[in-house]
This record gives structure tokens, sequence and C-alpha cells, in this order.
């Protein structure tokens, strides 16, 4: 991968023999390992057994995830917080384990709306609850940084599974308490 950035610090009309480009190569090749490294990680082991038998049927939700990922089309960073809430049927999960599955699927290259849809499908794969909400916001260095170039934007994305899709009621509730705080 090294080889790679050489050549594309060249073919941006640099000189990567530079000095302060000397080690440019390698801190790239390391920074885009640590920023990919959803790919390399198993759910599975990841939750290493943090599933709980309960009898515990009402809203759980960690809001606030911060997280950080890069956009697939252009491999700039788009970053934000991500809002979690399920519904127990008999199991929960470990508190920490939700932002690590969040943390999982944004270090891979993404679209906003695969990643929220992704965290979602997951924890109703895993834990199998009554529903599932997921909702993210970021900003996406693609829209500030070229093309529109507009700083203030942020991207919205929801996904409702199960008693939050068909239940009003479930989604108006943990739409309103993730918005508690603000």
């Amino acid at each position: 991968m090294q080889e790679l950035i050489r050549e594309l610090l060249t073919r941006l009309g640099e000189d990567p023999q530079r000095e302060g480009l000397l080690h440019t190569p390698t801190r790239v090749e390391k920074a885009l390992a640590y920023l990919t490294r959803g790919y390399q990680e198993d759910l599975d082991e990841l939750l290493n057994g943090a599933l709980f038998s309960v009898e515990y049927d009402e809203m759980v939700i960690v809001r606030n995830i911060e997280f950080y990922s890069l956009c697939e089309h252009h491999l700039l960073p788009f970053y934000g917080v991500c809002h979690v809430g399920y519904l127990p049927s008999t199991r929960v999960i470990g508190l920490s384990k939700i932002p690590r599955i969040v943390d999982t699927f944004a270090r891979r290259l993404q679209v906003q709306e695969r990643l929220t849809q992704q965290i979602a499908e997951t924890i109703e794969r895993k834990i199998e609850p009554a529903g599932v909400a997921v909702v993210m916001e970021a900003q996406h260095l693609c829209m500030m940084m070229r093309g529109v170039q507009k700083q203030d934007t942020r991207m919205i994305t929801s996904s409702m599974l199960g008693r939050f899709r068909k239940d009003p009621r479930s989604r108006m509730e943990f739409l309103s308490l993730i918005k508690r705080g603000e």
C-alpha cells in the first residue's frame, strides 16, 4: 500500500521524497488500516457472550454514540452520533456492546443509509427483541469540502424494525427520548 501512496503523491504533483512526506505512506497505511478495521472484526467475538436473559420489556436506549466513518464514494470522513433503542423480549445486550457494534460497521467504507440498517439488523439478529430503532445524524466532509460545500448540513437516517415500525406510539416514544436534553 505504501507504494500506492507514493504514486498517489506523485500524481498529485508532490515529491514523496520531500522531508514532510517521507513517512506519509507509512502513516496513511496505518491510518487506513485503523479506519477500516471493521472488516476484520468478528461480531460474535465482539459480543463475547454479553447477552443476558431478563424479564424486562420496556425500552432500552443508548444515545449519542459518536461515530466516524469513511464515505465509500470519496473516501472522505463522515461523523456524527447514533441513537439505538430496542424492546427486549427475553434478552438484553451488554451496554458497551452497542457502541462496539456501531464502531464495527462505521469502520468500513460506508454510506450512512447502509450503516444505519446494518446496526439495526445486527441487534435484531443477535438478541431477537420485539423491536429495534436506530437513528443516525452525521456531517459529511464530501458535502462540506467539495461539491456543494454546505458547512452546516446534517444527514439523518433511521431504521425501525419490529414494533418500532408497526407501532407509532413506540416509535414516537423512542424519538422523543433521544431528543431529551438537547
